[in-house]
């Protein structure tokens, strides 16, 4: 291989440099498909360029974001595609693991997915982590873009200290198929919890992250009067919590997620008996106490841009 680099001209370096910012590209391209999917929803006629100064991406310039958008068929006059046939890059992609699952406990299936909120036109991104089985937001960060390090690397780190996940979980972490979820820094932490990867082909496959995007914005923030990004982050953070611990679901039986995860743990304990350490543990991880064998070389502080 050094001799291949020496003819070249290249350096090792410099070649792996090239690779990683195609690939990165690759990441953005698909993460535009995401948003501009999203922002048609709200404004079927916006233009492009509108998207492009509403985004701002700092990887790409006007005219690049507006050929991509041309060739992925995501302009206003043609019929959109959001699938691509094809990708010479091999961008990773996981088996849907969801498929005929059945849920019978929390943090069996964690699902997540990335959503867009605009402020004074400029958008910004919200992140969530929800368990399948109880409805509760586990994880959610809210960042100034879209780089795995301000979007899904905190909200699943948050999800992890807030529910003191190990290996014995057996955990799956699905989403879309964004970069975002097959970062390197975010595939080395589930590798070391064991946490399985999975990844929807349709949107309709992660239809409760999806569906809990659209709850947050359109039930809790488009009803604040939010003018800055700071203001964004508190909001944010109020509405998951009052989602969390006040709304009531008809698929938990009109219970809040909280107390249905209450009763759930209280209902093992009768079950299993109220001695049994399996379950005490499952207690300190939902409150968010102490427990569990701790892994070395995790990060949990990540700093927002």
């Amino acid at each position: 291989m050094n001799e291949l680099y020496n003819c070249l001209g290249k350096s090792k370096q410099s070649v792996h440099q090239y690779l990683a910012r195609k690939v990165n590209i690759e990441i953005l391209v698909y993460q535009i498909r995401i948003i501009v999917q999203q922002v048609r929803k709200d404004h079927p006629m916006m233009g492009v360029r509108d998207i492009y100064y509403k985004m701002r991406p700092k990887e790409i310039g006007r005219d690049r974001f507006e050929d991509i958008c041309k060739i992925e068929g995501l302009l206003v006059q043609r019929a959109r595609n959001y699938r691509r046939t094809t990708n010479s890059l091999g961008v990773t992609r996981f088996e849907n693991l969801t498929i005929d699952l059945k849920l019978s406990r929390i943090n069996q299936l964690w699902q997540s997915d990335i959503t867009y909120f605009e402020i004074k036109g400029r958008f910004y991104y919200i992140t969530f982590i929800i368990d399948s089985y109880s409805r509760k937001i586990v994880g959610h960060s809210t960042a100034k873009n879209l780089s795995t390090e301000s979007t899904t690397l905190p909200a699943l780190l948050f999800a992890i200290k807030d529910r003191k996940i190990t290996s014995e979980d057996e955990l799956i972490l699905h989403s879309d198929g964004g970069g975002q979820y097959y970062d390197k820094e975010l595939l080395r932490i589930t590798k070391a919890l064991e946490i399985q990867n999975s990844m929807c082909e349709y949107a309709w496959e992660n239809g409760k992250a999806e569906r809990i995007n659209g709850v947050i914005k359109n039930n809790y923030l488009k009803h604040r009067s939010i003018n800055t990004y700071e203001e964004l982050v508190k909001e944010v953070d109020r509405s998951v919590y009052l989602y969390n611990s006040d709304k009531p679901h008809i698929e938990l039986k009109r219970k809040t997620p909280v107390e249905f995860e209450n009763d759930y743990l209280c209902n093992r304990r009768k079950t299993e008996g109220d001695k049994s350490a399996t379950d005490k543990t499952l207690v300190k991880r939902v409150n968010g106490w102490p427990s569990g064998p701790k892994k070395k070389n995790l990060r949990i502080n990540i700093a927002q841009d």
